[in-house]
Order: C-alpha cells, then sequence, then structure tokens
C-alpha cells in the first residue's frame, strides 16, 4: 500500500467521527422527535375526546332544563313548539330540539313539524333511551325534518310519578361540530376522525365531504378493535403514513372513537432536511479533504518521502555514502539534514565500529542498539511529518503564516490538556490561553461568568474559535488600538428538558469601526464549523458598527458543570 493511499485513508478515518456523529445525532433526533409527536398526538386525541364529552355533558344539561319545562311536561304541541323554537334559538349547534312520544310518533319540535308529521319509533337512540332510561347518544343520521347531517342526543321525559311520558331530542349539526373540535388540532396536516358505535364517521378533517356518513374502512376498524386505545404509526384511511392516537371520550353515555392522526412527513421533515444537508455537507467536506491530502501528499510528502526512502535503501545495503539531499527549514528539509549528519558521522565511525565488531559480541551490540535509535528517531520524525501534512491537507487555505498560527494554538491548547492529562479544562483557563498575552497590565479585557467544566472536545473546538476571535480583535478589531475593550461573558442555562447550555457572547468596543466582510472567510469558517459541526451548537457573528458581537450557543449534555462566584 503506497504513502498516498494511506494518506487517503488517514483522511477517509478522520472523516469517520463526522459520520458516526452525523448517524448518531440523526438516530437520536429522530427518536425524540418519534416519542414528542407521539405524545403531542395523544394529548391532543384526549383534547379532542374531552371537548366532546364535554359537549355531550352541556346537552344533557340542555335536555334537563328543557325537561323542566310545564309547556314541554304537558306535551302541548303549540306551547311546546314555541319554547323548543326558543330554546334552540340560544344554542348554535343545535339543529333540533324535539319531543317524541314514547312510541316515537312526534309530539312537537323547534322547528315546528305537525304533531305525528313523523315517528322516531326506528330510531336507536329513541329505543335506547327507552331501554336504558336515561341520557344516550345515537349515531351518524340525516334528520328528518331538517334534512341535515347530524348526531342526535335523547333522555326520557319523565312524570312525577316515574313514568316516561316522552323522549326528548338534540341534534347537533355536524358542520358545527367539525369546526368546534378542529380548533384543538392546531397543524393544518393533522387529521381526525370521529366514528359512531356503528363505526360511521361522524367527523372528518380534512377530507370530511369523501367520509362523513360513510362507514370506515374493515381494515381500519379491525386495527382499532384489536390495538384499541394507544398510539401508533399507520397509514390512515386517505392512504398517508401517520402517526395515529386512538380514544374513547369519557363517560358512557358518548360511544365513539376519536382518532388523531398527525402527518408523518410534515412530522420529521425538518429532521429530514437536516439529514439530507448533514449528508450533503460531509460529501463536499470528504471530497475537498481528499482532494487536498492528494496534491498535499504528492507534493509535500511523497517527493520527499521517496528521496528519503533511496537514502535508507541505500544506507541498508551497507553504502554510506548516499544522501538524502534535502535541505531548508521545512520538516522534510531538518529530517534530510539529520539523517545526513548520521550517515556521515555513521561513515566515520564505520571503520571504528567494524573494528570493535571484531573485538567482540559487545562492540555489536553497540552497533546494533545505535541502529536500532537511528530507526527509532526516523518512524518517530515521518510519524510527526505525516501529523503535519494531514493538518495542511484539512486546512485548504494555502496561507503558511495563517496555518502556523492555527497549528500554534492548537499546540497551546493541547498543552493545556495536556496539564490536566487530557480530562479536559474549564472554560476560562481556555480563555486565559488565547488572551494572556493582550492583558499587559491593562483591564481592557473582562471576563465574567462561572466556572464550567469542559471535556476536550469542547476545549479544543472553543480554542480554535477563541483563537480566531482573539487574532481578529488584535488585526482589526478592538485589541489593534489602546482604548480597545474585550468583554466575555458567559452562562450555563438549562432548557425544558433537563439539558445544559453554554451561552458565551463576545463583545469588543472602543477599536475601530466595524463593517461587515465582502466576502466569508476561513477564519469564519472555521468558527461556524467547529462549533457547529464539533459542537453542535449556534454560532451569530453580528458586525456592528461599534464592535464585533459574537454569541455562541453550545450544549453542555457530555459534561457537567460547577457553578462558582464569577472570575473576572
Amino acid at each position: 500500500m503506497s504513502l498516498t493511499t494511506r494518506i487517503l485513508l488517514l483522511v477517509l478515518l478522520a472523516l469517520a467521527p463526522a459520520l458516526a456523529i452525523q448517524g448518531y445525532n440523526e438516530g437520536d433526533l429522530r427518536a425524540a422527535r418519534d416519542e414528542a409527536v407521539r405524545a403531542d398526538t395523544m394529548v391532543t386525541a384526549r383534547a379532542v375526546a374531552d371537548d366532546f364529552a364535554q359537549l355531550a355533558d352541556g346537552v344533557h344539561q340542555a335536555l334537563d332544563l328543557v325537561g323542566e319545562d310545564p309547556s314541554v311536561r304537558s306535551l302541548d304541541a303549540v306551547p311546546c313548539t314555541d319554547y323548543l323554537r326558543r330554546a334552540a334559538a340560544r344554542l348554535p349547534h343545535i339543529l333540533l330540539l324535539a319531543l317524541a312520544r314514547p312510541d316515537g310518533s312526534l309530539a312537537c319540535n323547534s322547528v315546528g313539524s305537525q304533531p305525528g308529521a313523523y315517528s322516531n319509533a326506528e330510531r336507536t337512540y329513541h329505543r335506547r333511551a327507552l331501554a336504558e332510561g336515561g341520557f344516550v347518544m345515537g349515531g351518524y343520521a340525516r334528520g328528518t325534518a331538517t334534512g341535515r347531517a347530524s348526531v342526535h342526543f335523547a333522555q326520557p321525559l319523565r312524570s312525577a310519578g316515574g313514568a316516561i311520558d316522552g323522549v326528548l331530542v338534540a341534534a347537533v349539526d355536524l358542520d358545527w361540530l367539525s369546526q368546534y373540535l378542529q380548533q384543538e388540532l392546531r397543524l393544518p396536516s393533522t387529521s381526525l376522525t370521529i366514528a359512531d358505535e356503528d363505526n360511521v364517521i361522524i367527523v372528518r378533517k380534512p377530507d370530511g365531504t369523501d367520509w362523513v356518513g360513510k362507514p370506515v374502512p374493515a381494515e381500519r376498524m379491525g386495527l382499532l378493535a384489536s390495538r384499541g386505545e394507544g398510539v401508533r404509526l399507520d397509514f390512515g384511511i386517505d392512504g398517508r403514513a401517520r402517526i395515529l392516537a386512538n380514544v374513547r371520550p369519557r363517560g358512557t353515555a358518548v360511544r365513539a372513537w376519536v382518532t388523531v392522526g398527525r402527518d408523518r412527513d410534515t412530522a420529521f421533515a425538518d429532521v429530514d432536511a437536516a439529514a439530507r444537508r448533514g449528508t450533503i455537507l460531509i460529501g463536499l467536506g470528504a471530497a475537498m479533504a481528499l482532494a487536498a491530502a492528494l496534491v498535499a501528499g504528492r507534493l509535500f510528502i511523497r517527493r520527499p518521502f521517496a528521496r528519503l526512502l533511496r537514502a535508507a535503501t541505500a544506507w541498508q545495503t551497507g553504502d554510506l555514502t548516499a544522501r538524502t539531499g534535502l535541505g531548508g527549514a521545512s520538516e522534510f528539509g531538518r529530517l534530510g539534514d539529520k539523517l545526513d549528519a548520521m550517515a556521515a558521522l555513521l561513515q566515520r565511525n564505520e571503520g571504528e565500529l567494524r573494528e570493535e565488531i571484531r573485538r567482540g559480541h559487545a562492540l555489536q551490540e553497540r552497533q546494533v542498539t545505535m541502529l536500532h535509535e537511528l530507526n527509532h528517531r526516523v518512524k518517530n520524525t515521518l510519524a510527526t511529518v505525516q501529523s503535519l501534512a494531514r493538518q495542511s491537507a484539512k486546512g485548504g487555505e494555502g496561507q503558511a503564516v495563517q496555518l502556523e498560527a492555527r497549528i500554534l494554538s492548537l499546540s497551546k491548547t493541547h498543552d493545556l490538556l495536556t496539564r490536566e492529562d487530557w480530562s479536559g479544562a474549564t472554560l476560562n483557563e481556555v480563555l486565559e490561553n488565547e488572551l494572556s498575552p493582550y492583558r499587559a497590565g491593562c483591564d481592557h479585557i473582562v471576563l465574567d461568568g462561572p466556572e464550567v467544566a469542559l471535556p476536550p472536545r469542547h476545549v479544543l473546538a472553543l480554542g480554535m474559535t477563541v483563537h480566531e476571535l482573539t487574532t481578529n480583535a488584535a488585526k482589526y478589531g478592538a485589541l489593534s488600538t489602546a482604548d480597545g475593550r474585550v468583554e466575555v461573558s458567559w452562562r450555563v442555562d438549562r432548557s425544558e428538558t433537563g439539558a445544559a447550555w453554554l451561552r458565551l457572547t463576545w463583545r469588543e468596543s472602543g477599536g475601530p469601526a466595524v463593517a461587515p466582510p465582502a466576502r466569508r472567510g476561513f477564519g469564519t469558517r472555521l468558527i461556524a464549523g467547529g462549533v457547529g459541526r464539533e459542537l453542535a451548537g449556534d454560532v451569530d457573528l453580528d458586525f456592528d458598527v461599534d464592535g464585533l458581537r459574537c454569541r455562541i450557543d453550545v450544549p453542555l449534555a457530555e459534561v457537567g458543570s460547577r457553578m462558582l462566584a464569577p472570575t473576572r
């Protein structure tokens, strides 16, 4: 396997955590969204069922009041009709109030039908009210007197002696009921289906005209009967994948099924979009990293390494006169100088070593030890060079000074972590690590916030971010003038789910006037990318004319934070 191939494999290996994090975050986000949508759907279904039950209670109370009026209890058509008409006018959801005799014949109603104009004897609610002797709910029906789709509620009208003199009926307008219950749905894509005890649909949103008055498909009722109340992911009666919640309204009088469905595609639209964006960005980043690694590997690693390999091969065959020919201030140049010096030293001492080898086994062990030491140094040096080459390939900026400054910043952060045995560091230490060179005994740099412990991943990402902000302030911002001032404040908040978030604000003032940049430079991309991709946080840069403002929000779910007195 060639060195270039290994470099490319190392780049792919470096991208593997990003892919793993993307996959984990997507899976975790989908699981959380699924749980939230299921809970919200069930809450919505119960709210609709409670509204339906409350409506039934209201109708029950209305029928109780109507049944107390003497004009109704007298069964006299004229005063009974007048009273029922006035009562129905005060109830916008009631299409009809009627009183039927026990045999089902009409006694009076709110629309003025003649007594005996029709009979309720075959209506289910009439028979149930007589049989059960209490308030009952009927199913879907198209009213004989009104001609409109409605659902009926009925209860017996009893005499002072307890005998049933008739049955009071209230017909609720299904169009009104649909609008009334729709207020709990909130989202336009949410569906609502209410079926009566005969499995006939009485309320349907959003396509009610196609379904109201029709029976629920048999396969849907089979699932409903087998699974009962609860939440499941399934296809609705319209064929769309939905998260469905099934509940029954409280109370024995209301016999119906309430089904609320949240559209699956709508509920997960932002999650799917974020997954697509993340995949595309990772793909583009991988392509750019591989291209940069390929070019940089050929120019800066493969060619000088080939010269090193040729010299090492010659030395392996015993030709200590071979030289690498590399020189200069680069890593390979310094390595070539050292190896050539070692080869020259070995060449000068070759005669002595051979003489010593002839003298005994001890001298031979000395030569073997020296060769092993040389091999060890070469391997260590080449490992360092490979690491620098990988960092150069990822940078992509092509500016040696900026690359060197960023490597030094990363090195300072590594030193900070090394002092703590890579167990992490505090946010104040990270800030002091970058800002301390600019203090110079003045108070123009203010740090204000509690002590927050950060894990290594947060230390590295925030260290590079603070370095970019500090460098920018020293070159163009508040730290470039004597009167400039930098204030860094932070706090730790708790979200509704209990997750900890670090809220950090960088404010500059007193420096040169600030203008938004004409283009988005590498430093800006490094800030946004480091916090966004590495820490799943948010960065907001405000190029205010009085000074740069930077707000950073970072989740701290993976590390505990300890709150002490504010550090200044």
